[in-house]
């Protein structure tokens, strides 16, 4: 068994959702999904006892097109969090009722079809058919069951796939020039080209322009709250719990290694644009009255650190990075599920009507409190490993970077904390609030425990990647 049975898996998956019909696609998606996440631990397991999971076969003769699919530790964390996160956003949704939802749900696996086949692809057009694939059910199920008013959520939607399909263009252009250079799109041929110092910067900037829209990186950002606010929450999830990493994973995997010499020139650059959107977005969070709103910009500064480690082109930095991003996944999907509990029951997202919720519900108070903290790197959960290696990484390339890039801690902190407040405290709400149902509290006690336990144990997931890793940072400094 190779790393192929899991895109297949899912593909089968996404169609068998469809056929379904309405009724049963729910559970036919989350039953796949589950097996989807069973097939990756069992080929985890296989790779951790040094079997090669990886697969290679011909595809395209002319141009030179290979199936290849690259299962090493950093790849498989990728697709671990991907189907780890999939059938919990799948199970999180069975409070809401979607119209056509063999369509929706079939879309949700296709889409985590395209997002694992982006981790694992180790051929650069093969790559690049995967990462256009994940954008085309996501434009759908922001568009045809998203939130709000139908002509802005089309406006929005529209904005983010322009943007994000032209930024993918200059990267296809980069791919054809790379082609033309190795005779290949391999990975490995890729690595080897000896470029020059002004093919390596076009490269570079080629690459930089498609994942700074997909990560945001500011000024590149602007599609993100507005997509985030108008999508459903499952959505949400997808674009904010793994889409947004395949920018950040391609950083590490593709554009870093590809191009080390101009990575390290464009590093003060690059690590001041991550770090101002750490800074931006934790401003415009503090001013956000709608709490799916103020999430996405709170995603917007916790992206930002994340692409901040990963040039300063460090083992600290990338590894607190990966980290990070496994970390921030985990998170952010049970902020926003908790939003759309609390949508549920008041139907509104408009945080100046919620208040009072604690004294009605204990427990989902509690869990919400645990996902606040975590999200503001609290010790002992997972987030705090990734943000403080992070920082820890800015320091060695520049005191400052750190300090101003701890400004998410402390901004985090303090917009969090008032959101809470704002959200859950004070007086009793003249509006019943049901209390969490058992569906509800299985998605959330798991997100929580994930967090919680490689908190207080990342040995595992820091073990696994740092060997490739390593292996990225020799090609860089070659």
């Amino acid at each position: 068994m190779d790393v192929t049975t899991i895109l297949l898996l899912l593909l089968v998956g996404a169609v068998a959702t469809f056929l379904a019909g309405d009724k049963l696609a729910s559970k036919v998606a989350l039953v796949f999904s589950l097996g989807a996440l069973g097939v990756s631990l069992s080929l985890l397991n296989q790779l951790l006892q040094g079997t090669d999971i990886s697969f290679v076969g011909t595809w395209i003769d002319n141009p030179k097109v290979a199936l290849a699919f690259k299962a090493d530790g950093l790849a498989m964390a990728m697709v671990l969090l991907t189907t780890a996160l999939t059938p919990l956003i799948v199970f999180s949704s069975f409070g809401n009722h979607f119209n056509n939802s063999k369509n929706f749900y079939a879309l949700v696996l296709f889409m985590a079809f395209a997002m694992a086949g982006t981790f694992l692809a180790a051929d650069g057009l093969l790559y690049y058919i995967f990462w256009e694939l994940a954008l085309i059910p996501i434009y759908f199920i922001a568009l045809v069951w998203g939130n709000g008013d139908a002509e802005e959520r089309k406006k929005a939607v529209l904005k983010f796939f322009i943007y994000t399909l032209g930024g993918s263009l200059f990267m296809l252009i980069a791919f054809a020039y790379l082609y033309s250079k190795a005779g290949s799109f391999l990975l490995e041929d890729l690595y080897n080209l000896d470029l020059s110092a002004g093919e390596e910067s076009w490269i570079f900037l080629a690459f930089f322009l498609a994942y700074a829209i997909k990560i945001p990186i500011i000024p590149f950002h602007t599609w993100q709250a507005k997509v985030y606010q108008k999508a459903p929450t499952v959505g949400t999830m997808l674009l904010s719990g793994i889409m947004l990493k395949m920018g950040l994973y391609s950083v590490i995997r593709w554009q870093l290694p590809i191009a080390p010499h101009a990575a390290k020139e464009y590093m003060p650059i690059l690590i001041g644009l991550s770090i101002a959107g750490v800074i931006y977005g934790s401003i415009v969070a503090l001013r956000q009255k709608d709490l799916k709103k103020l999430l996405a910009y709170s995603s917007l500064a916790h992206v930002g650190l994340i692409a901040a480690g990963c040039y300063t082109l460090t083992l600290d930095g990338l590894s607190g990075a990966v980290a990070q991003m496994i970390a921030h996944g985990f998170v952010i999907v049970g902020l926003f599920f908790v939003a759309e509990i609390i949508y549920r029951r008041y139907e509104t997202h408009t945080i100046a009507d919620m208040g009072g919720i604690r004294t009605q519900t204990p427990k989902f108070t509690s869990m919400f409190m645990i996902l606040v903290l975590a999200s503001v790197a609290l010790p002992g959960t997972y987030n705090f490993v990734g943000e403080f290696t992070v920082l820890y990484s800015l320091s060695q390339a520049n005191l400052w970077f750190a300090v101003l890039g701890g400004t998410t801690i402390i901004l985090g902190a303090y917009y969090m904390l008032k959101m809470f407040q704002n959200v859950m405290l004070g007086e009793t709400n003249a509006k019943a609030f049901a209390d969490v149902t058992s569906s509800e509290a299985i998605t959330l006690v798991a997100i929580i425990a994930f967090l919680l336990f490689f908190g207080l144990y990342p040995k595992p997931i820091t073990d696994l990647v740092e060997p490739t890793l390593k292996e990225i940072l020799a090609v860089i400094n070659k």
